[in-house]
């Protein structure tokens, strides 16, 4: 049960940053000066035009386009009220990741190059499900009388995410008996990260109508799932995991907590910003905030095992960790909460060649913290 009420209730989205000194007019310049340099600044910028009509957001660090990055790119445009760039990005989705063919007709190519030359010819659902929640905000915005169909084009896709097998014999992104979303869908394993509740609450008012009670059900699920696969001490989230929360170990990666994991901390924050704050999110983010505080300073972040021991890993992605750690103080506040939103509010965006994941992370986290992340 909620604590207190969130954004969706009561329309208020408070400046977390405030109690860091920041002030609700800086904030709104910081979110337009990341957005500037993401979009457009010519030595930092990841977010490149292609064709006339087209534009994709690149993974600077594997220099392909990616559902995850594509799709975030759209959320941050329509949080921005940018609908030129949003509607460039769907089109270089829907033109060149649109599968159209086989088991996987109507998913998307988690991976392209940035000629829209295809990487892969299967899905990541972490893409769709923000493709379907970007484009449910777009309508919810600008309406869908322009060049596309907003609503519809969002229903179209979790159409798919639920009834693939009845649709092309392909199988669904979400498991049909727990309400689990899959890390891929051929793979009866799950992603913490992907699970998005409060998405999920969302698209139980918007989807069609026969699926909402799924929605319902798979948000619930999910708030379950983030609260069970979590350390019960350290509060670290593992990259994969079973369906009953353990970990698993892919891709020769011995540690559990790396770079998806991070996002957790984020969609807990969010979750509680939209829908309000939850005894089992609270206790969790102030067990990761003093783990990370006491454990990990941060210049100096590392892969760990989920009860805190460090590995030799370097993490890949030490600006997104502290600003994911910031934002889960929306959740909950240990006694370093105030610490981590100085931290964040003194941090500046990454630069080089991993600057992408980063910085994506970033803006999410800078758009929740300054009360712009908007329910639209």
């Amino acid at each position: 049960m909620n604590t207190q009420d969130g954004a969706a209730r009561t329309g208020l989205y408070p400046n977390y940053l405030a109690q860091a000194g920041v002030s609700d007019r800086d904030a709104a310049a910081r979110v337009e000066a990341a957005f500037e340099t993401i979009f457009f600044d010519p030595q930092e910028k990841f977010y490149h035009d292609v064709d006339a009509d087209t534009g994709c957001m690149e993974d600077t660090g594997n220099h392909d386009a990616r559902t995850e990055g594509m799709s975030y790119g759209m959320m941050m445009c329509v949080q921005m009220n940018r609908q030129d760039l949003f509607d460039k990005l769907w089109r270089f989705s829907k033109r060149y990741m649109l599968l159209s063919d086989g088991p996987n007709a109507g998913y998307f190519a988690w991976s392209v190059g940035l000629d829209g030359r295809h990487n892969a010819e299967g899905p990541a659902p972490d893409g769709e499900e923000y493709f379907a929640m970007a484009l449910m905000m777009a309508h919810g915005r600008w309406g869908s009388g322009g060049a596309f169909p907003y609503l519809s084009d969002a229903r179209e896709i979790l159409r798919h995410c639920v009834h693939q097998k009845e649709l092309t014999g392909g199988q669904p992104m979400w498991n049909p008996d727990n309400h689990l979303i899959k890390f891929v869908p051929g793979m009866e394993i799950s992603d913490p990260s992907y699970h998005l509740p409060h998405f999920y609450t969302l698209f139980a008012d918007r989807a069609d109508a026969q699926d909402r009670p799924f929605w319902q059900a798979a948000a619930q699920a999910s708030r379950d799932y983030i609260a069970a696969s979590a350390h019960p001490v350290t509060g670290l989230s593992p990259e994969y995991a079973a369906y009953d929360g353990a970990p698993i170990l892919l891709f020769d990666k011995p540690w559990p907590w790396y770079s998806d994991a991070y996002r957790v901390m984020i969609n807990i924050g969010l979750d509680s910003l939209w829908f309000g704050r939850r005894p089992e999110y609270a206790d969790l983010a102030r067990r990761i905030q003093t783990f990370l505080a006491t454990q990990l300073p941060e210049e100096n972040y590392r892969a760990c095992l989920l009860d805190g021991t460090r590995c030799d890993e370097p993490a890949m992605h030490p600006t997104a960790i502290t600003a994911a750690c910031a934002a889960s103080v929306i959740a909950g506040q240990s006694d370093q909460a105030g610490q981590w939103l100085r931290r964040f509010a003194a941090l500046p965006l990454r630069k080089g060649p991993r600057r992408y994941y980063d910085n994506c992370l970033y803006f999410f986290c800078l758009l929740m913290l300054t009360g712009h992340y908007r329910i639209y």
